[in-house]
């Protein structure tokens, strides 16, 4: 499925060497004029080439729209997107279904598709996909923003050097905001500092790091989600999976819960005024599935690059022997930095559905 959402439905097309990639985007409301400037500023955070910790391949990701606006305006008509393909290297990427390579889909895309698979780039499975998410999820972010609710994500950890963060339970939108004109988003510049050294350690060394994305959600009313398939973490963690790389999705405390008392991890409740709120955040603002209006926190932890530099051991599919096989080609050393954005434009679409759903 290349779909997400129900109310708002967004359908991502392409693959990373296709001529072009693009989505189609179900459900938005007649009479919304986007703002295509932000729009492109946030397509610039994810798109490549443009530091020392990302790929060298350049695209200009510049979105063409071909139905769905009238004079700037959505109409009610489906709203399609196609962004050009303009800086393939396809050649780096023969051989590959010979010899696929290790922790990419090479291999079971092979075993599900056959010779039919398109190995360029990754295909499908590309990140380049990724471009078309952050085009919906940030016109997504515009409307949550006219309803008073806030998605912004920091970089809270590469190999093992973590950036520090606010208190859950009081984390503020001037918070926030700080991070949205970041190009490498941390609350801690001395942190960030060092996660960028990490990275340039990995790149000098034919290798790459993983770390972790924490996104905040704030301005969510009480109440959205249900038990017990159809709640909050659920349809998020579905959605966020579908980021090639993530590797865990968690929520407030996330795991450190498990080595926590209930005394220590509990919310004690209290009045805010007229409004109930609690005096800790430890679980990221959703109770049984259900909002609780406090801010949302989710963790996602993002796996090191497939692709390296370095010589790795693999299978020859054709003579049934092991061998070994060195990547080449143009990839970052790190995914956390542009995978931000697409975080929170993952966030700002699900939510927004649910918003509308409920």
């Amino acid at each position: 499925m290349n779909t997400l959402g129900n109310k708002l439905r967004v359908t991502v097309f392409g693959q990373s060497h296709a001529p072009a990639i693009g989505c189609v985007i179900e459900g938005l409301p007649a009479g919304f004029a986007p703002d295509m400037e932000k729009v492109s500023a946030f397509m610039a955070r994810r798109a490549p080439g443009q530091n020392a910790w990302s790929t060298t391949r350049k695209e200009s990701d510049i979105p063409e729209i071909l139905s769905g606006l009238v004079e700037g305006v959505t109409c009610g008509a489906p709203l399609a997107m196609r962004i050009v393909n303009s800086n393939q290297h396809s050649k780096d990427y023969s051989g590959l279904k010979r010899t696929p390579r290790p922790s990419h889909a090479d291999y079971t895309a092979l075993v599900k598709y056959g010779n039919s698979y398109d190995i360029r780039g990754g295909g499908q499975f590309s990140g380049r996909l990724t471009a078309p998410l952050c085009f919906a999820g940030a016109l997504a972010l515009q409307l949550l923003e006219k309803r008073g609710i806030t998605v912004a994500a920091h970089i809270a950890q590469v190999g093992g050097v973590a950036d520090a963060a606010p208190d859950f339970a009081a984390v503020s939108a001037p918070d926030l905001s700080a991070l949205n004109g970041m190009e490498f988003p941390v609350f801690d510049g001395e942190a960030g500092t060092k996660m960028k050294a990490v990275i340039e350690d990995a790149r000098m060394s034919a290798d790459s790091v993983g770390g972790m994305i924490r996104c905040f959600v704030l301005g969510l009313p009480a109440g959205i989600g249900e038990p017990m398939f159809g709640g909050v973490e659920n349809r998020l963690a579905a959605a966020l999976f579908g980021i090639p790389a993530v590797r865990g999705v968690s929520f407030g405390d996330g795991f450190a819960a498990a080595s926590m008392r209930g005394s220590e991890h509990n919310d004690p409740f209290i009045m805010d005024g007229e409004t109930v709120s609690v005096r800790t955040n430890h679980a990221g603002g959703v109770l049984g599935g259900i909002t609780s209006g406090m801010p949302l926190v989710v963790n996602i932890a993002v796996k090191p690059t497939a692709s390296i530099g370095q010589a790795q051991d693999t299978v020859d599919l054709e003579t049934k022997t092991n061998t070994s096989l060195t990547i080449h080609g143009r990839h970052d050393p790190c995914i956390v930095p542009r995978a931000v954005p697409v975080a929170e434009a993952v966030a700002a679409l699900t939510l927004l559905d649910m918003l509308m759903e409920d």
